[in-house]
Protein backbone atom coordinates (compact mmCIF):
# COMPACT_ATOMS: atom_id res chain seq x y z
CA UNK A 1 0.00 0.00 0.00
CA UNK A 2 1.30 3.86 -0.83
CA UNK A 3 1.31 5.70 2.01
CA UNK A 4 1.71 8.78 2.42
CA UNK A 5 4.24 10.29 5.22
CA UNK A 6 4.17 14.23 5.75
CA UNK A 7 5.66 15.04 1.53
CA UNK A 8 6.54 11.08 1.17
CA UNK A 9 4.64 8.68 -1.28
CA UNK A 10 6.08 5.62 -0.27
CA UNK A 11 5.99 3.00 -3.47
CA UNK A 12 4.57 -0.20 -3.96
CA UNK A 13 5.96 -3.55 -3.46
CA UNK A 14 5.62 -3.85 -7.33
CA UNK A 15 7.79 -1.29 -7.44
CA UNK A 16 10.34 -2.75 -5.51
CA UNK A 17 10.14 -6.02 -6.93
CA UNK A 18 12.80 -7.30 -9.88
CA UNK A 19 13.20 -10.73 -11.69
CA UNK A 20 16.25 -12.71 -11.39
CA UNK A 21 17.07 -12.64 -15.12
CA UNK A 22 17.07 -8.90 -15.16
CA UNK A 23 20.26 -6.91 -16.04
CA UNK A 24 21.85 -4.50 -13.63
CA UNK A 25 21.34 -1.62 -15.72
CA UNK A 26 17.72 -2.27 -15.77
CA UNK A 27 17.75 -2.63 -12.04
CA UNK A 28 19.41 0.39 -11.44
CA UNK A 29 16.52 2.49 -12.88
CA UNK A 30 14.13 0.75 -10.69
CA UNK A 31 15.94 1.20 -7.73
CA UNK A 32 16.35 4.98 -8.81
CA UNK A 33 12.75 5.41 -9.32
CA UNK A 34 11.67 3.76 -6.35
CA UNK A 35 13.70 5.75 -4.27
CA UNK A 36 14.23 3.61 -1.52
CA UNK A 37 17.55 2.48 -2.49
CA UNK A 38 16.65 -1.19 -2.83
CA UNK A 39 14.88 -4.22 -4.99
CA UNK A 40 13.76 -7.83 -4.00
CA UNK A 41 14.96 -10.27 -6.69
CA UNK A 42 12.54 -12.90 -6.84
CA UNK A 43 12.09 -15.98 -8.96
CA UNK A 44 8.03 -16.53 -9.26
CA UNK A 45 7.28 -14.67 -6.36
CA UNK A 46 9.66 -16.69 -4.35
CA UNK A 47 12.24 -14.36 -2.45
CA UNK A 48 16.00 -14.71 -3.91
CA UNK A 49 17.75 -11.82 -2.21
CA UNK A 50 18.08 -8.05 -2.14
CA UNK A 51 20.02 -5.69 -4.11
CA UNK A 52 21.13 -2.33 -3.01
CA UNK A 53 22.32 0.64 -5.19
CA UNK A 54 25.85 0.32 -2.47
CA UNK A 55 26.03 -3.40 -4.02
CA UNK A 56 25.33 -2.46 -7.76
CA UNK A 57 28.38 0.62 -7.09
CA UNK A 58 30.50 -1.44 -5.60
CA UNK A 59 30.08 -4.63 -8.64
CA UNK A 60 30.67 -1.35 -10.60
CA UNK A 61 33.92 -0.74 -9.60
CA UNK A 62 34.74 -4.06 -9.78
CA UNK A 63 34.62 -3.95 -13.38
CA UNK A 64 31.26 -5.68 -13.64
CA UNK A 65 29.17 -4.90 -16.76
CA UNK A 66 25.85 -3.04 -16.77
CA UNK A 67 24.62 -5.69 -19.04
CA UNK A 68 24.89 -9.27 -16.61
CA UNK A 69 22.31 -10.49 -14.99
CA UNK A 70 21.40 -9.19 -11.29
CA UNK A 71 21.76 -12.55 -10.27
CA UNK A 72 25.10 -12.62 -10.07
CA UNK A 73 25.02 -9.60 -7.58
CA UNK A 74 22.32 -10.67 -5.22
CA UNK A 75 23.10 -10.76 -1.56
CA UNK A 76 21.50 -13.80 -0.58
CA UNK A 77 22.25 -13.48 3.11
CA UNK A 78 19.35 -10.63 4.17
CA UNK A 79 17.05 -9.86 6.95
CA UNK A 80 13.12 -11.05 6.29
CA UNK A 81 10.15 -10.70 8.11
CA UNK A 82 7.06 -13.21 8.36
CA UNK A 83 3.43 -11.52 7.14
CA UNK A 84 1.85 -10.81 11.00
CA UNK A 85 5.09 -9.26 12.08
CA UNK A 86 4.58 -6.65 14.74
CA UNK A 87 5.65 -2.67 14.71
CA UNK A 88 7.86 -3.80 17.51
CA UNK A 89 9.61 -6.89 15.45
CA UNK A 90 9.98 -4.20 12.26
CA UNK A 91 11.47 -1.71 14.68
CA UNK A 92 13.95 -4.39 15.96
CA UNK A 93 15.33 -5.54 12.43
CA UNK A 94 15.95 -2.16 11.21
CA UNK A 95 18.90 -0.45 11.78
CA UNK A 96 21.72 1.67 10.17
CA UNK A 97 22.20 -0.81 7.62
CA UNK A 98 18.97 -2.32 7.12
CA UNK A 99 16.50 0.51 6.43
CA UNK A 100 14.33 -1.30 4.40
CA UNK A 101 13.29 -5.24 4.97
CA UNK A 102 11.16 -7.84 2.90
CA UNK A 103 7.77 -9.58 4.33
CA UNK A 104 7.57 -13.33 2.57
CA UNK A 105 5.17 -15.53 3.71
CA UNK A 106 5.36 -19.00 5.46
CA UNK A 107 6.86 -20.59 1.52
CA UNK A 108 9.03 -17.00 1.24
CA UNK A 109 6.71 -15.97 -1.46
CA UNK A 110 7.62 -12.00 -1.20
CA UNK A 111 4.32 -10.33 -0.15
CA UNK A 112 5.42 -6.47 1.39
CA UNK A 113 7.60 -4.72 2.39
CA UNK A 114 8.28 -2.48 5.89
CA UNK A 115 10.35 0.41 6.58
CA UNK A 116 10.39 3.05 9.29
CA UNK A 117 7.80 5.00 7.89
CA UNK A 118 5.63 1.62 6.95
CA UNK A 119 4.74 -0.81 9.05
CA UNK A 120 1.96 -2.82 7.30
CA UNK A 121 0.67 -3.94 3.96
CA UNK A 122 -2.69 -3.02 3.78
CA UNK A 123 -4.11 -2.72 7.36
CA UNK A 124 -8.22 -2.34 8.11
CA UNK A 125 -7.91 1.35 9.93
CA UNK A 126 -5.54 3.74 10.43
CA UNK A 127 -6.30 7.45 11.69
CA UNK A 128 -5.22 10.39 9.69
CA UNK A 129 -2.84 12.19 12.05
CA UNK A 130 -1.76 15.21 9.18
CA UNK A 131 -3.54 18.25 9.66
CA UNK A 132 -3.17 20.52 12.90
CA UNK A 133 -2.91 18.07 15.64
CA UNK A 134 0.99 18.34 16.04
CA UNK A 135 0.18 22.16 16.35
CA UNK A 136 -2.34 22.12 18.78
CA UNK A 137 -1.32 19.10 21.12
CA UNK A 138 2.33 21.01 21.13
CA UNK A 139 0.30 24.49 21.99
CA UNK A 140 -1.35 22.54 25.15
CA UNK A 141 2.28 21.48 25.56
CA UNK A 142 3.49 24.85 25.66
CA UNK A 143 0.85 26.15 28.25
CA UNK A 144 0.54 23.09 30.33
CA UNK A 145 -3.13 22.58 30.38
CA UNK A 146 -2.64 19.27 29.67
CA UNK A 147 -5.54 17.45 31.88
CA UNK A 148 -9.18 17.73 31.21
CA UNK A 149 -9.29 21.70 31.81
CA UNK A 150 -8.09 23.74 28.48
CA UNK A 151 -9.70 25.54 25.69
CA UNK A 152 -9.72 22.84 23.48
CA UNK A 153 -12.27 20.65 25.19
CA UNK A 154 -15.06 23.19 24.55
CA UNK A 155 -13.61 24.04 21.36
CA UNK A 156 -14.14 20.54 20.56
CA UNK A 157 -17.39 20.21 22.12
CA UNK A 158 -18.52 23.01 19.87
CA UNK A 159 -17.13 21.83 16.75
CA UNK A 160 -18.45 18.49 17.05
CA UNK A 161 -22.19 20.05 17.91
CA UNK A 162 -21.95 22.45 14.67
CA UNK A 163 -21.19 19.57 12.60
CA UNK A 164 -23.88 17.13 13.81
CA UNK A 165 -26.40 19.80 14.20
CA UNK A 166 -27.10 19.19 17.96
CA UNK A 167 -26.45 22.19 20.74
CA UNK A 168 -25.89 19.70 23.79
CA UNK A 169 -22.53 18.04 23.47
CA UNK A 170 -20.64 16.69 25.99
CA UNK A 171 -16.81 15.44 25.74
CA UNK A 172 -15.87 11.68 27.41
CA UNK A 173 -12.87 10.09 28.21
CA UNK A 174 -14.52 6.78 25.79
CA UNK A 175 -17.45 5.37 23.49
CA UNK A 176 -18.10 2.88 26.38
CA UNK A 177 -18.47 5.83 29.04
CA UNK A 178 -19.99 8.04 26.80
CA UNK A 179 -22.91 5.07 26.37
CA UNK A 180 -22.96 4.34 30.55
CA UNK A 181 -23.10 8.40 31.42
CA UNK A 182 -25.94 8.66 28.73
CA UNK A 183 -28.16 5.78 30.41
CA UNK A 184 -27.29 7.36 34.13
CA UNK A 185 -28.37 10.81 32.67
CA UNK A 186 -31.39 9.81 31.38
CA UNK A 187 -32.57 8.11 34.56
CA UNK A 188 -32.27 4.19 33.81
CA UNK A 189 -31.87 2.15 36.75
CA UNK A 190 -31.80 -1.22 38.62
CA UNK A 191 -35.06 -2.98 38.02
CA UNK A 192 -35.36 -1.36 34.16
CA UNK A 193 -34.67 -3.11 30.61
CA UNK A 194 -33.07 -1.56 27.97
CA UNK A 195 -33.23 -3.59 24.59
CA UNK A 196 -30.22 -3.65 22.74
CA UNK A 197 -29.09 -5.63 19.34
CA UNK A 198 -27.52 -8.95 19.53
CA UNK A 199 -25.43 -8.13 16.84
CA UNK A 200 -22.81 -5.07 18.34
CA UNK A 201 -19.97 -4.61 20.29
CA UNK A 202 -20.15 -5.24 23.45
CA UNK A 203 -19.89 -1.71 25.63
CA UNK A 204 -23.73 -1.14 25.20
CA UNK A 205 -24.31 -4.45 26.59
CA UNK A 206 -21.33 -3.15 29.65
CA UNK A 207 -22.96 0.31 30.09
CA UNK A 208 -26.36 -1.11 30.99
CA UNK A 209 -24.89 -3.59 33.14
CA UNK A 210 -22.66 -0.57 35.01
CA UNK A 211 -25.97 1.28 35.65
CA UNK A 212 -27.85 -1.66 37.40
CA UNK A 213 -29.59 -2.00 34.81
CA UNK A 214 -31.28 -5.32 32.61
CA UNK A 215 -30.07 -5.55 28.83
CA UNK A 216 -32.74 -7.20 26.85
CA UNK A 217 -31.25 -8.77 23.37
CA UNK A 218 -32.88 -8.93 20.40
CA UNK A 219 -31.74 -10.38 16.94
CA UNK A 220 -31.15 -8.22 14.03
CA UNK A 221 -32.11 -7.70 10.48
CA UNK A 222 -29.96 -9.82 7.65
CA UNK A 223 -30.24 -7.03 5.16
CA UNK A 224 -29.43 -3.67 7.46
CA UNK A 225 -27.97 -5.40 10.29
CA UNK A 226 -29.51 -3.36 12.42
CA UNK A 227 -32.29 -4.43 15.48
CA UNK A 228 -35.12 -6.20 14.08
CA UNK A 229 -37.91 -4.20 14.92
CA UNK A 230 -40.75 -6.44 14.70
CA UNK A 231 -38.51 -8.49 17.19
CA UNK A 232 -38.21 -5.50 19.10
CA UNK A 233 -41.86 -4.82 19.47
CA UNK A 234 -41.92 -8.56 21.00
CA UNK A 235 -39.29 -7.86 23.77
CA UNK A 236 -41.11 -4.74 25.12
CA UNK A 237 -42.42 -5.64 28.80
CA UNK A 238 -43.78 -3.06 31.73
CA UNK A 239 -40.45 -2.75 32.84
CA UNK A 240 -38.21 -1.42 29.57
CA UNK A 241 -37.17 1.87 29.52
CA UNK A 242 -35.12 2.56 26.85
CA UNK A 243 -33.81 1.18 23.48
CA UNK A 244 -30.37 1.19 22.35
CA UNK A 245 -30.10 1.65 18.44
CA UNK A 246 -26.79 0.58 17.08
CA UNK A 247 -26.05 2.01 13.89
CA UNK A 248 -23.51 -0.81 12.92
CA UNK A 249 -20.15 -0.38 11.05
CA UNK A 250 -21.38 3.13 9.38
CA UNK A 251 -25.18 1.95 8.55
CA UNK A 252 -28.03 4.06 9.80
CA UNK A 253 -30.91 2.51 10.75
CA UNK A 254 -34.21 4.77 9.84
CA UNK A 255 -35.59 5.74 13.32
CA UNK A 256 -39.07 6.59 11.92
CA UNK A 257 -40.49 3.38 12.94
CA UNK A 258 -38.22 3.16 16.03
CA UNK A 259 -39.39 6.54 17.19
CA UNK A 260 -43.30 5.77 16.76
CA UNK A 261 -42.38 2.48 19.18
CA UNK A 262 -40.84 4.24 21.47
CA UNK A 263 -43.74 7.21 21.67
CA UNK A 264 -46.29 4.58 21.74
CA UNK A 265 -44.25 2.88 25.00
CA UNK A 266 -43.22 5.84 26.60
CA UNK A 267 -39.49 4.59 26.11
CA UNK A 268 -36.27 6.36 25.88
CA UNK A 269 -34.19 6.05 22.62
CA UNK A 270 -30.25 5.68 23.06
CA UNK A 271 -28.16 5.97 19.50
CA UNK A 272 -24.86 4.25 19.69
CA UNK A 273 -23.30 6.21 16.69
CA UNK A 274 -19.66 4.72 17.18
CA UNK A 275 -18.88 3.26 14.18
CA UNK A 276 -21.55 5.98 12.43
CA UNK A 277 -20.25 9.61 12.59
CA UNK A 278 -20.84 10.91 9.52
CA UNK A 279 -23.94 8.69 8.58
CA UNK A 280 -27.50 10.84 7.92
CA UNK A 281 -30.86 9.90 7.70
CA UNK A 282 -32.75 12.15 5.29
CA UNK A 283 -29.62 14.44 5.48
CA UNK A 284 -30.32 14.60 9.44
CA UNK A 285 -27.11 12.84 11.95
CA UNK A 286 -27.18 10.27 13.58
CA UNK A 287 -27.53 10.24 16.89
CA UNK A 288 -30.03 13.32 17.12
CA UNK A 289 -33.17 11.43 16.77
CA UNK A 290 -33.16 10.29 20.28
CA UNK A 291 -32.68 11.42 23.47
CA UNK A 292 -29.20 10.90 23.65
CA UNK A 293 -26.57 9.69 20.86
CA UNK A 294 -23.07 8.82 21.93
CA UNK A 295 -20.04 8.76 19.65
CA UNK A 296 -16.30 6.74 19.77
CA UNK A 297 -13.06 8.26 18.94
CA UNK A 298 -10.86 5.02 19.67
CA UNK A 299 -8.00 4.56 17.24
CA UNK A 300 -9.60 2.51 14.37
CA UNK A 301 -12.44 5.49 14.13
CA UNK A 302 -13.35 7.78 11.64
CA UNK A 303 -12.17 10.59 13.84
CA UNK A 304 -9.56 9.64 16.76
CA UNK A 305 -8.35 11.07 19.55
CA UNK A 306 -6.35 7.82 20.71
CA UNK A 307 -9.17 7.40 23.90
CA UNK A 308 -12.32 9.00 24.02
CA UNK A 309 -16.01 9.53 23.10
CA UNK A 310 -18.94 12.19 22.72
CA UNK A 311 -22.46 12.28 24.17
CA UNK A 312 -25.09 14.47 22.94
CA UNK A 313 -28.63 15.29 24.65
CA UNK A 314 -31.95 16.14 23.19
CA UNK A 315 -32.44 17.93 26.20
CA UNK A 316 -29.80 20.57 27.95
CA UNK A 317 -31.07 19.32 31.65
CA UNK A 318 -30.02 16.14 30.46
CA UNK A 319 -26.70 17.38 29.13
CA UNK A 320 -25.70 19.13 32.30
CA UNK A 321 -26.36 16.54 34.38
CA UNK A 322 -23.83 14.47 32.31
CA UNK A 323 -21.57 16.84 32.40
CA UNK A 324 -21.63 17.18 36.30
CA UNK A 325 -21.48 13.20 36.71
CA UNK A 326 -18.19 13.13 34.47
CA UNK A 327 -16.43 15.11 36.89
CA UNK A 328 -16.90 13.62 39.82
CA UNK A 329 -20.06 15.38 40.51
CA UNK A 330 -17.96 18.23 41.83
CA UNK A 331 -20.46 21.30 43.28
CA UNK A 332 -19.63 24.21 40.95
CA UNK A 333 -20.49 26.36 43.78
CA UNK A 334 -18.23 24.69 46.62
CA UNK A 335 -15.25 23.04 45.18
CA UNK A 336 -14.72 19.81 46.82
CA UNK A 337 -18.75 18.90 47.55
CA UNK A 338 -20.22 16.50 45.40
CA UNK A 339 -23.04 17.12 44.67
CA UNK A 340 -24.09 13.16 43.81
CA UNK A 341 -21.94 9.80 43.12
CA UNK A 342 -20.48 10.87 39.90
CA UNK A 343 -17.01 9.49 38.04
CA UNK A 344 -13.93 10.26 36.27
CA UNK A 345 -15.22 10.36 32.54
CA UNK A 346 -13.19 13.25 31.50
CA UNK A 347 -11.28 13.77 28.35
CA UNK A 348 -8.10 15.38 28.22
CA UNK A 349 -7.09 18.88 26.67
CA UNK A 350 -4.85 17.48 24.81
CA UNK A 351 -7.19 14.62 23.43
CA UNK A 352 -9.35 16.99 22.29
CA UNK A 353 -6.51 19.38 20.74
CA UNK A 354 -5.92 16.47 18.52
CA UNK A 355 -10.28 15.84 18.35
CA UNK A 356 -10.40 19.68 17.25
CA UNK A 357 -8.32 19.13 14.26
CA UNK A 358 -9.39 15.63 13.53
CA UNK A 359 -13.12 17.43 12.94
CA UNK A 360 -11.80 19.91 10.68
CA UNK A 361 -10.78 17.44 8.21
CA UNK A 362 -14.32 15.18 9.21
CA UNK A 363 -16.07 16.12 5.35
CA UNK A 364 -13.13 14.91 3.58
CA UNK A 365 -12.86 11.22 5.85
CA UNK A 366 -16.47 10.33 5.31
CA UNK A 367 -16.33 11.73 2.31
CA UNK A 368 -13.01 9.02 1.23
CA UNK A 369 -15.12 6.44 2.68
CA UNK A 370 -17.95 6.96 0.84
CA UNK A 371 -15.34 6.53 -2.16
CA UNK A 372 -14.08 3.81 -0.96
CA UNK A 373 -17.20 1.80 -0.49
CA UNK A 374 -18.08 2.64 -4.19
CA UNK A 375 -14.78 1.26 -5.64
CA UNK A 376 -15.52 -1.76 -3.59
CA UNK A 377 -18.89 -2.32 -4.96
CA UNK A 378 -17.31 -1.92 -8.39
CA UNK A 379 -15.00 -4.72 -8.17
CA UNK A 380 -16.92 -7.00 -6.00
CA UNK A 381 -20.70 -6.76 -7.51
CA UNK A 382 -19.98 -9.01 -10.25
CA UNK A 383 -19.41 -11.96 -8.19
CA UNK A 384 -23.12 -12.89 -6.85
CA UNK A 385 -21.54 -15.39 -3.57
CA UNK A 386 -20.72 -11.80 -2.11
CA UNK A 387 -23.32 -9.67 -0.42
CA UNK A 388 -22.59 -6.06 -0.32
CA UNK A 389 -24.10 -3.66 2.18
CA UNK A 390 -27.36 -2.61 1.68
CA UNK A 391 -27.84 0.86 -0.29
CA UNK A 392 -30.88 3.17 1.05
CA UNK A 393 -31.41 6.27 -1.19
CA UNK A 394 -32.92 7.97 1.87
CA UNK A 395 -29.71 7.46 3.79
CA UNK A 396 -26.04 8.20 4.17
CA UNK A 397 -23.93 5.72 4.90
CA UNK A 398 -20.14 6.82 6.47
CA UNK A 399 -18.65 3.10 6.14
CA UNK A 400 -16.85 3.14 8.65
CA UNK A 401 -15.79 -0.29 7.51
CA UNK A 402 -17.07 -2.06 4.73
CA UNK A 403 -18.73 -5.12 5.52
CA UNK A 404 -19.38 -7.59 3.07
CA UNK A 405 -21.13 -11.36 3.76
CA UNK A 406 -20.74 -14.57 1.88
CA UNK A 407 -23.10 -16.65 0.41
CA UNK A 408 -23.04 -20.44 0.98
CA UNK A 409 -19.37 -20.32 3.28
CA UNK A 410 -18.98 -21.78 6.30
CA UNK A 411 -17.36 -20.19 9.14
CA UNK A 412 -14.37 -22.24 8.80
CA UNK A 413 -14.20 -21.42 5.29
CA UNK A 414 -14.60 -17.92 6.18
CA UNK A 415 -11.74 -17.89 8.56
CA UNK A 416 -9.72 -19.47 5.62
CA UNK A 417 -10.44 -16.74 3.87
CA UNK A 418 -8.93 -14.43 6.15
CA UNK A 419 -6.08 -16.47 6.53
CA UNK A 420 -5.38 -16.27 2.69
CA UNK A 421 -5.82 -12.57 2.94
CA UNK A 422 -3.72 -11.97 5.71
CA UNK A 423 -0.83 -14.03 3.94
CA UNK A 424 -1.04 -11.86 0.68
CA UNK A 425 -0.47 -8.94 3.17
CA UNK A 426 -4.35 -7.60 3.50
CA UNK A 427 -5.53 -7.49 7.07
CA UNK A 428 -9.02 -7.90 6.99
CA UNK A 429 -11.05 -8.07 10.19
CA UNK A 430 -13.80 -10.65 11.48
CA UNK A 431 -17.15 -9.47 12.44
CA UNK A 432 -18.30 -9.28 16.34
CA UNK A 433 -19.40 -12.30 17.72
CA UNK A 434 -22.99 -12.52 18.79
CA UNK A 435 -24.05 -11.50 22.45
CA UNK A 436 -25.77 -13.63 23.83
CA UNK A 437 -23.45 -16.70 23.32
CA UNK A 438 -20.46 -15.44 25.65
CA UNK A 439 -21.06 -16.60 29.12
CA UNK A 440 -21.24 -13.81 30.79
CA UNK A 441 -24.18 -13.02 28.97
CA UNK A 442 -25.82 -16.03 28.41
CA UNK A 443 -29.11 -14.89 30.70
CA UNK A 444 -29.85 -12.13 28.77
CA UNK A 445 -30.07 -14.20 25.95
CA UNK A 446 -33.50 -15.72 24.61
CA UNK A 447 -33.92 -18.37 22.18
CA UNK A 448 -34.17 -16.56 18.60
CA UNK A 449 -31.96 -13.62 19.56
CA UNK A 450 -29.12 -14.68 18.47
CA UNK A 451 -29.97 -16.86 14.62
CA UNK A 452 -29.19 -13.99 12.20
CA UNK A 453 -26.47 -12.29 14.15
CA UNK A 454 -24.47 -15.84 14.68
CA UNK A 455 -24.97 -15.95 10.53
CA UNK A 456 -24.01 -12.93 9.64
CA UNK A 457 -21.03 -13.25 12.38
CA UNK A 458 -20.02 -16.25 10.75
CA UNK A 459 -20.05 -15.22 7.06
CA UNK A 460 -18.79 -11.81 7.41
CA UNK A 461 -15.44 -9.74 6.52
CA UNK A 462 -14.76 -6.40 7.95
CA UNK A 463 -12.74 -5.13 5.03
CA UNK A 464 -9.93 -2.05 4.71
CA UNK A 465 -11.75 1.32 5.06
CA UNK A 466 -8.69 3.70 6.09
CA UNK A 467 -8.43 7.44 4.64
CA UNK A 468 -4.93 6.30 3.37
CA UNK A 469 -6.16 3.53 0.80
CA UNK A 470 -5.82 4.03 -2.84
CA UNK A 471 -7.76 2.56 -5.64
CA UNK A 472 -5.48 0.15 -6.25
CA UNK A 473 -5.28 -1.45 -3.01
CA UNK A 474 -8.90 -1.63 -3.18
CA UNK A 475 -8.60 -3.50 -6.66
CA UNK A 476 -5.89 -5.56 -5.55
CA UNK A 477 -8.38 -6.49 -2.47
CA UNK A 478 -11.20 -7.43 -4.69
CA UNK A 479 -9.62 -9.67 -7.01
CA UNK A 480 -8.12 -11.27 -4.05
CA UNK A 481 -11.48 -12.36 -2.53
CA UNK A 482 -12.94 -13.23 -5.98
CA UNK A 483 -9.70 -15.26 -6.99
CA UNK A 484 -10.46 -17.46 -3.77
CA UNK A 485 -14.19 -18.01 -4.04
CA UNK A 486 -13.67 -18.25 -7.80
Amino acid sequence: MSLKHQNLVLPSIDKLTIDKNIVIRDALKIINKNSLGICFVVDHNYLLGVVTDGDIRRALIKGVALKEPISIITNKKFSSLKVGSSIEDVYKNLNSDIKVIPIVDKDNILVDYACDKRFHSIVVSEPNLKGNEYRYVLDCLKTGWISSIGKYVSLFEKKFSQYVKSKNAVAVSSGTTALHLAIVALGIEKGDEVIIPSFTFVAPLNAILYAGATPVLVDINKDNLCIDESKLLKAITKKTKAIIIVHIYGFPLNMKNIKKIAKKYNLLIIEDCAEALGSKIFNKHVGTFGDAGTFSFFGNKTVSTGEGGMIIFKESKNAQKAISLRGHAMSLKEKYWHDDIGYNYRLTNIQAAIGLAQMERIKLFVNKKIWIAKIYRKYLSANKRIILPLVNKNCTNSYWLYFIRIKGISRAQRNKLILTLQNKGIEVRKPFFPLGIMSPYLKYSKKDSNKIAQEVSDTGICLPSHYQINKSDIINISNAITSYLN
